[in-house]
């Protein structure tokens, strides 16, 4: 059986307050391993006082080392697909601090972490109604798609922080 195209992939289910959903990705479009040797993952969307954060994991998923140094590459996308006009800045937010990349020589099978952060309120711009997230590890690289559902979905700008060995603070 092949693997599902990302039409066939059922969304997840909408978070209840107090829960975080954990969002079912694409698949990487090659059914393993990209061609770079790496993968990124989206843990689950935690919210507080209506910020919003996300954990990404950067995966050497390869046989070989892969020299990782710098940010993800994130898009949020529309109900069709199209990018939508979201302003992805590199740094802090309040859900963490941004300490900069660090450059990691990541051996086959171990990983690095970044966290994607934003706010979901009027008075923190203007809003924008995402249907998911595009994420890859760096840009010109292969990505994934995250759908976002409920709350989440009200997008202003992102913070992000840079890939790291340790979970950012």
């Amino acid at each position: 059986m092949s693997p599902p195209s990302p039409l066939d992939i059922a969304s997840p289910p909408a978070a209840r307050p107090g829960e975080s959903v954990r969002p079912s990705p694409t698949p990487p479009a090659t059914g393993g391993c990209p061609d770079s040797g790496l993968v990124v993952d989206m843990g689950p969307v935690e919210a507080a006082m209506m910020h919003r954060a996300v954990g990404l994991t950067l995966t050497n998923c390869g046989g070989k080392p892969v020299r990782v140094d710098g940010y993800p590459s994130v898009q949020a996308l529309g109900e069709n697909g199209d990018a939508l006009p979201v302003k992805v800045n590199p740094g802090s937010s309040y859900m963490g601090q941004d300490k900069g990349p660090e450059e990691v020589m990541l051996a086959p099978g171990k990983t690095m972490r970044s966290l994607l952060a934003w706010v979901s309120t009027p008075t923190g711009g203007d809003l924008v109604e995402g249907d998911a997230l595009e994420i890859a590890p760096a840009p010109g690289l292969e990505a994934r798609t995250f759908p976002l559902e409920g709350d989440v979905r009200m997008l202003d700008e992102f913070n992000m922080t840079g890939w790291r060995t340790s979970t950012p603070e």
